[in-house]
């Protein structure tokens, strides 16, 4: 039987349910053995196209047992050879560089200090600077994206924010990003008469519009996006699957989360801060029109005073506009730093992720170096 048949039948039973991303993937050719196993094959889409694939010994009918795709052993041909098996010290590497990562994401519930969020930050890649905050959730606000505008996207901020964010993704950072939807609609802000929760629902799909916008933006620019969203809606997005969102991190695509946390009654601040807690997130980072948070509204009053440093309980006492009350306990019970600062400036969002001095950060009163 011809080579590529082969390969076809050993995926899935025919060369037409074999897929193009593994089929482009067969480089090498191994001899069979005692059982040995390989890394998944991953596709861009962060799918994975196949389970693990084993080599037996043959079996009494002198064919070897091939563990395929779906799991199964099936008999397979003669031939003591198969295609698209790592090599073995490519397999070493892997498995070390997984056995890392995931002593960081499975075991995030183990520790919730801030000496936890340091240690769990990955070593900094050769050639790449070092990173106070390697793995960063950005939350986006719809009044930013809307601009000087009354409502809506205005397509100048969209691609400023979206270069910002493609800039990052360069620069090394891993990135997820949470989007409001106020320039749109706001639940708490309903017609009178409106079902609250019911309105929080459309404020959630009107995330999901800017999650959208967002992610078209990005893929412009050459950087590599998924959407998920806590209301399921598969023809636009990835249902939320806190596993795979880690996993499209590691494999350094940008993740963008919409529909809030898929409940009413909850900001998308307060969602912001649960994915921040859920992805390991070193910082969670507001982006605003405005660089920092001041004791009043710097629109309104030209005397404001800026913060360069302020804990959660004075937030919280001095009843702070950071976020609401609910994202910032949730921030401080996960030793999650927040760091509100001005988009709107350029490279700010690298900057902040190096440590330097941007905009407002609030962290616990007994934690140094913030």
């Amino acid at each position: 039987m011809h080579l590529a048949a082969k390969a076809g039948l050993m995926v899935g039973g025919g060369l037409a349910s074999a897929r193009p991303c593994l089929c482009q993937h067969l480089l090498r050719i191994v001899r069979t053995g005692p059982v040995t196993a390989g890394p998944s094959a991953v596709c861009r889409s962060g799918h994975v196209n196949g389970a693990t694939i084993a080599v037996a010994e043959p079996n009494g009918c002198g064919h070897p047992d091939i563990l395929h795709a779906s799991g199964h052993l099936n008999q397979a041909f003669h031939s003591s050879f198969i295609i698209g098996s790592p090599s073995e010290s490519a397999l070493e590497s892997a498995e070390q560089l997984n056995d890392k990562r995931q002593s960081r994401d499975n075991g995030s519930s183990a520790s919730t200090s801030s000496s936890s969020h340091a240690a769990s930050s990955p070593p900094a890649t050769p050639g790449r600077p070092a990173y106070k905050y390697p793995r960063v959730l950005l939350k986006i606000s719809g009044e930013a994206l809307q601009g000087k505008l009354g409502g809506g996207v205005d397509p100048g901020v969209l691609s400023h924010v979206a270069e910002e964010i493609a800039e990052a993704h360069r620069a090394g950072l891993q990135l997820a990003v949470v989007v409001g939807g106020g320039n749109y609609f706001r639940g708490a802000s309903a017609p009178k008469g409106m079902d609250r929760a019911q309105a929080d629902y459309v404020g959630m799909l009107a995330t999901v519009m800017n999650a959208l916008l967002l992610q078209g933006a990005l893929e412009a620019l050459g950087v590599d996006t998924r959407v998920q969203t806590a209301i399921e809606m598969r023809e636009v997005a990835e249902p939320y699957i806190r596993r795979r969102a880690i996993r499209h991190l590691q494999e350094n695509r940008v993740v963008i989360f919409g529909a809030g946390t898929g409940n009413p009654f909850f900001t998308t601040d307060t969602a912001a801060a649960l994915r921040a807690a859920e992805m390991n997130a070193d910082v969670f980072m507001k982006a605003t029109k405005v660089d920092g948070v001041y004791d009043c509204d710097p629109m309104k009053h030209q005397h404001a005073k800026k913060y360069d440093k302020l804990s959660y309980r004075q937030v919280s006492v001095d009843n702070l506009q950071v976020m609401d009350e609910t994202a910032i306990t949730l921030c401080k019970e996960n030793n999650i730093p927040v760091l509100v600062f001005n988009v709107m400036d350029r490279g700010n969002v690298v900057k902040a992720a190096r440590g330097e001095n941007v905009g407002t950060v609030v962290a616990s009163e007994d934690v140094k170096g913030y």
